[in-house]
């Protein structure tokens, strides 16, 4: 579903501030996989959502999904293969639009667009029976202006616009960092519903490691804009915080940073 090769960028080349952001990243993800990926800040996680959503080009690699090269491609053209929730519930959503109208243009991301008035009787009851799955309510208040949400309730329908078309590959940028621990706990069990309900083709960054744990069939720690371990469905059963950390260390010869990506 996803396939990545020899993909390499580097930032500020040919000055003192050069950073090799990404080097020669391999990764393959079959339809279903649903991978976490953790890592110290600069590891590069969030450059490879973004050479993978098109708002970076690499210098070097190719990016396919579902068959398709979008290596180059802006990043509105593979909109139509891509969900993405980003780490700022003020992100991903239009606050001046009602949640009806953002549900709307969710729903035309994959779909030629033509000049017909966008929110029909039968969309507006799915949109209403998508709202009814988060057990927040927000059903019976379509026509409230998405800016008066709370974070949670806000990125709760980033989620489910993101994913109610089904998209190829589902991209989830630290989507619980900013919120507090019960929204953020609230959020990740939607994740995995909607996840394995759909049988979504999932990239998940977090500096969570207990997270990265508990979600997904797949782990990959990221350090130095390199893929330095990647851990399957079987192995990552037995993996806990601790072995994590002394993994990175057997890797690297050091401890990890001591930042959010040792906190459970």
């Amino acid at each position: 579903m996803l396939n990545i090769e020899q993909l390499s960028i580097t930032f500020n080349e040919g000055t003192p501030d050069e950073k090799k952001a990404l080097a020669n990243i391999n990764l393959s993800l079959t339809p279903g996989q649903f991978v976490t990926i953790i890592g110290s800040n600069g590891a590069g996680k969030s450059t490879l959502m973004n050479m993978i959503s098109g708002s970076l080009m690499p210098d070097v690699g190719d990016v396919k999904i579902a068959g398709n090269k979008v290596t180059f491609e802006p990043e509105y053209k593979r909109a139509r293969l891509i969900g993405r929730v980003f780490q700022d519930p003020m992100a991903g959503t239009a606050p001046s639009m009602t949640i009806e109208e953002n549900l709307a243009l969710a729903y035309s991301r994959n779909k030629k667009r033509t000049l017909k008035f966008g929110v029909t009787k039968n969309r507006k009851d799915l949109f209403v029976e998508h709202l009814k799955t988060l057990n927040l309510g927000l059903e019976n208040r379509l026509y409230a202006k998405v800016g008066l949400l709370s974070g949670g309730e806000r990125q709760a329908l980033s989620l489910l616009m993101a994913t109610f078309t089904e998209p190829k590959i589902l991209l989830l940028d630290e989507h619980t960092a900013a919120l507090d621990p019960s929204r953020a706990e609230l959020i990740t069990n939607l994740t995995k519903e909607i996840v394995e309900a759909h049988q979504l083709t999932t990239l998940m960054v977090t500096h969570n490691m207990q997270q990265a744990l508990d979600l997904g069939n797949r782990l990959i720690m990221m350090d130095k804009g390199q893929i330095i371990l990647d851990v399957n469905e079987e192995e990552k059963k037995g993996l806990t915080i601790e072995k994590l950390l002394q993994e990175f260390q057997r890797i690297r010869g050091t401890q990890m940073e001591n930042d959010r990506a040792i906190l459970g």
